[in-house]
């Protein structure tokens, strides 16, 4: 009876087990946020593995799937623009004709192929990116796609394996989501953070100054005691070329940041009301 439970035992286990194995081609998820629009990837990396890639696993002048498994996809949550092309909010495979100083990308709104699609509809072609290669000095083992290069109002989408690189300019509508924001908050009753981000915003992008430096007064007013507030109202000051102003303010957020006990920020305002009061 032993036997007998020990060899059903077995049997059982033996039935149900899984042999777990590496993938070839691992697939990977990258979540990003470029300005306010939230981009991602998914796609799976083939590895070279001492493999000639360029011009014979992947042929040049013939449709790849950018990677391997089910096609590599994008989305973006706000319409943006690659290359100069507009792309409606949405998620896109990707495919690519390579060549040997150009690269075809193609955003494809038919999303759930698994590799190439069976028959390929010009109409389901969204934007077609044409972009120069470039010659990387150290090999790439794994193929990648990546978003680099990160800014308020855009990022590069870069494809690269072996000794390949391509680099496509992604735009993302980031002025115009925040001065709609700003505008739309100031309708209402804006807290201490809003005009501070507000004036912030304006300084940095090129904005009304004259309006920055009222947004980050009220701030001040309404909450008086942080450094970095000060640290603010000094810059917006000093590049409306009021230097006394400036540097009042500088010595308020030094005060209070040596109060605080940031080094950083006291640093920073000795160094400019140096720089200033030269």
């Amino acid at each position: 009876m032993k036997i007998l439970n020990y060899l059903l035992l077995f049997i059982c286990t033996y039935g149900v087990a899984q042999i777990q194995t590496p993938q070839p081609s691992p697939i990977t998820k990258i979540e990003q946020v470029v300005g306010l629009t939230n981009v991602s990837l998914e796609y799976s990396r083939p590895s070279m593995r001492g493999r000639k890639i360029m011009g014979d696993l992947v042929p040049m002048g013939e449709m790849w799937r950018a990677g391997a498994n089910k096609n590599s996809m994008i989305r973006f949550s706000d319409a943006v623009k690659v290359s100069g092309k507009n792309l409606e909010a949405g998620t896109y495979s990707l495919f690519v004709r390579p060549g040997t100083s150009m690269w075809e990308v193609f955003f494809y709104t038919q999303i759930e192929n698994w590799g190439l699609p069976s028959e390929w509809d010009i109409n389901s072609i969204a934007a077609t990116v044409e972009v120069k290669t470039e010659k990387l000095s150290d090999a790439v083992e794994s193929f990648t796609i990546a978003i680099e290069n990160l800014s308020n109002d855009g990022a590069n989408l870069t494809f690269k394996w072996e000794n390949t690189q391509v680099s496509i300019p992604l735009e993302v509508p980031t002025h115009s989501k925040t001065m709609a924001s700003i505008k739309e908050t100031m309708k209402g009753e804006p807290k201490a953070g809003d005009y501070y981000n507000a004036a912030i915003y304006f300084r940095q992008s090129g904005q009304d100054l004259k309006q920055a430096k009222n947004w980050i007064a009220k701030a001040i007013e309404m909450d008086s005691d942080k450094y970095w507030m000060y640290r603010q109202q000094s810059l917006i000051l000093a590049e409306l070329n009021e230097k006394d102003a400036a540097i009042a303010a500088a010595k308020s957020s030094l005060k209070l940041a040596e109060e605080a006990g940031n080094q950083d920020y006291v640093r920073l305002n000795k160094k400019f009301i140096e720089k200033w009061s030269q």
